[in-house]
Parts: structure tokens; sequence; C-alpha cells
């Protein structure tokens, strides 16, 4: 008995030891495993308060030298030329369109004599001296920043009824879309065909063709997709932001997908990987963001709503007026806002799916209202332009060069964003 009781307990440790030290591993795996995900965690989180604190440290390298007539900085877009080649294009309040060098902010050209107001600026992609601007009395102009004659190169003009406040050009270059304001119950998205630009200088361009049944107000904004050059994105007063696949024979195929911010779209942008997200900012400073890759899915499209980001996002002393626009960060994955105060403080805010925080704060430049701004990811600089009439060029670290000292009052101007709230629920027609 003694015996097979003895070798009964071996038999017993042989069975069970195994099971009893895989129960200690998993008992320590899973007591260190909330530190372990935490570290990972931790990790992950360094990498994007990595870009934020970059961000944050940006510093004033150059201002641009006053005006001898001082405007409103409206729009700022700078040519794809990296370092000492870069240029850099400004709309102005007083209808007068500016290229500056990249690096000095020295004036090179300044274009005159537009006979409406300026609705924005774009270089294109592939050339470095083309650039195009849209005007409010019916077209869009394309310039080269080659000649110091006052004519474009070529216009796009519109139909007799359109007012054009918004445009942009895909990132093929072969394609120029433009938005109207509202005219006789009807608001427009108009096309033209880029191509040629270099070949017929001079001439006169018809528009391929319109879409008219999407918007029921001013389309305020118009942004190509970065890297697919038949998708394109507008915004408008209606409080829609369409997505179209311009490749479609018709508006109704085209229109890929409807959301509704709820009020008057003032900027809109694409995020994300492969950049397959929308967001957009309201005139009451709202913010929407959309990810277009749930289409297809039974997942909700909408990854933040935000009423009113001036009540969403602490910004310790300083308070937030107001939204400009948004940046996409590529290396840190992470989509920025900016805004910032009547007094010219610019705020950096940093969005995720749970909320909008507070990233940085830029001091010290600008005395009034900031208008517009480009962040360049080559050599992650910020400009930005506002109603003090200052340019100002950002970058990591920099000390000021220039002595021009800003100006201590904000400029007298005769332009005023319009703000209409449509507080109306409008349905989707579409996911």
């Amino acid at each position: 008995d003694v015996i097979a009781g003895f070798l009964y307990a071996i038999l017993i440790l042989l069975v069970f030891h195994p099971l009893v030290d895989l129960i200690d591993n998993f008992n320590l795996t899973y007591k260190y495993a909330p530190l372990i995900i935490i570290r990972c965690r931790a990790g992950a989180m360094t990498a994007v308060e990595k870009v934020q604190e970059q961000l944050a440290g940006l510093r004033i390298a150059r201002r641009c030298e006053p005006s001898e007539e001082p405007a409103y900085l409206l729009d700022i877009h700078t040519s794809p030329a990296a370092g000492s080649g870069r240029l850099v294009a400004v709309s102005c309040s007083n209808r007068s369109l500016r290229v500056l060098d990249g690096e000095t902010l020295r004036l090179l050209r300044e274009y005159r004599g537009q006979r409406g107001a300026l609705s924005g600026v774009r270089f294109a992609h592939s050339c470095d001296s083309v650039l195009f601007s849209a005007c409010s009395e019916g077209s869009v102009m394309c310039w080269d920043a080659r000649c110091a004659t006052q004519k474009p190169v070529q216009v796009f003009s519109g139909y007799p009824s359109n007012v054009f406040i918004s445009f942009d050009v895909s990132c093929s270059d072969l394609i120029v879309c433009a938005g109207t304001e509202k005219a006789n119950m009807d608001a427009f998205l108009v096309f033209w065909d880029a191509r040629g630009i270099t070949d017929c200088a001079g001439a006169t361009k018809e528009p391929l063709g319109v879409y008219s049944e999407s918007h029921n107000d001013d389309i305020t904004k118009i942004c190509f997709h970065p890297i697919k050059p038949n998708l394109v994105v507008s915004g408008s007063t209606d409080g829609l932001v369409n997505v179209f696949d311009i490749n479609k024979d018709n508006e109704e195929d085209a229109l890929i997908c409807t959301c509704n911010s709820d009020s008057s779209v003032s900027s809109l942008g694409w995020s994300g990987e492969d950049y397959k997200q929308v967001y957009c900012m309201t005139h009451d400073e709202g913010f929407c963001w959309w990810d277009m890759a749930q289409l297809d899915t039974d997942e909700p499209i909408t990854l933040l709503h935000v009423l009113d980001a001036r009540e969403s996002v602490c910004a310790e002393n300083h308070s937030l007026h107001y939204l400009v626009g948004g940046l996409y960060h590529e290396k840190a994955r992470k989509l920025f806002l900016i805004g910032g105060t009547s007094t010219g403080n610019i705020h950096l805010i940093s969005c995720g799916t749970d909320g909008l925080s507070l990233a940085g704060t830029l001091c010290g430049g600008h005395s009034a209202t900031v208008r517009s701004f480009c962040w360049s990811p080559t050599d992650e600089s910020l400009l930005t332009g506002g109603e003090d009439a200052q340019l100002l060029l950002w970058k990591p670290g920099a000390v000021e060069r220039s002595l021009t000292k800003k100006a201590s009052l904000k400029i007298s101007s005769s332009v005023q964003k319009r703000v209409r709230v449509h507080n109306t629920s409008l349905k989707s027609r579409k996911k």
C-alpha cells in the first residue's frame, strides 16, 4: 500500500505539474499584460506627441515686407518645388495676386486689375511656374509666374450668370473645377479641360460641362483628391458635402456620397491612409469627419461631429475664436486643425475619434485674425497670412532674420467672410 501510494503521488505530480506551470505562466502574463499593453500604447502615443511637439516648436523664420497697399491675405499656396526654387502665391482682398520667393518671402510678381474678388490660388502640380486663380466675375485664370505681363496666359470662362467663389485643380492638372454662388435657384460645379495651356497661350476655354443638381446653395469649397484625379469633394452653404467620381457619365452616377454637416461649409479636405477620409469645417466653427472606406460596409461613416470647436477645445489661457482649415500630417498619419484668436495667436488642434484637443499654440506672429495657411511636408514649415496683411514663414527652431516689425493694428478692408448658417436637417441621399 505504501509503495502504491508513493507511485500514485508521483503519477499525479507528473500529470498535473505542466498544468500548474501553465497556470503560473498564465497568471504571470495576465498580471503584467496591462503593463505591456500600456507600454505599447505609450510608445505609439510618443510618436504622435513628438509630431505635436515639433508643430508647437515652430518659430518665425521670415516675415514678408509690408505692401504699399495692405490687404487681407485670403489664400496661400506653394509650388511643388522644394528648397530655394519654391514659390509662394497669395490672393489678397484688394483683388491682387502676389508671387513671392519661398525662402525670403521677397515679392517677385504682382498681378492686378481683376474685375472681381479672388476666391483662391493654386499652383499646377507638375509645373512650378504655372498657377491658377478664380475670380468672382466668372472666370478662372492661368498665369505664368516667369512672365511680368499683367495678362493671364489662359482664361477658363464660365457662363454669364456664374460668380465663382471656390475652385481647385486635379492632381493630374487635367481638370479645373469651380463652384458658383446660387443664381436663379441653381448652384453649379463647372469643369474645364486644362490640357494644352502652353500651346494656346492667351486663348479662352469654354466649359466641358456642369453639375447642377447636387447643391442648392453657394458652393463654398472644392477639393480634388490628392492622388486620385477622378475624385473631388464639394461643400456648400446648404450644409452638404458631396463626393464625386467625375469619370462617370452623368452627375447622378458621379455622386458617390452625400454627407450632412448641418451647417454652412467653410473649409474641407482629405485625410487618412490613402486619403479615404473627408473632413469639413463650418462657418459657425463646427467640425465633421467621415470615413469613405465604410461606404460599402454596415459601419457608420461618421468619425467625429463637433457642433462647436470653441467649446470643445481647451486652449489653456488662450480661447479659440475660429477655425481656419485642416492639414493631414502623413508621417504621423494624423489630422490637425488650424484655428486661432482675433489677436493673432494660432492654435494647432489634434483630431481623434474621441474628440479635439489642443496640440500647441504659436504666439508672437500675427496681430489680427489669421485667414489662410499652407503646410509644407518637405521641410515641415508653415506659412500663415492674416488680416494684419502679414505673411509669416514658420520653421522648427527657427530664428527670425527679418527686420520687419509686425503691425500693431488690424488693417481696414471691405472684404468680409459671409456666414449663413443652416440649421435645418438635410437628409443624405446616399449613405
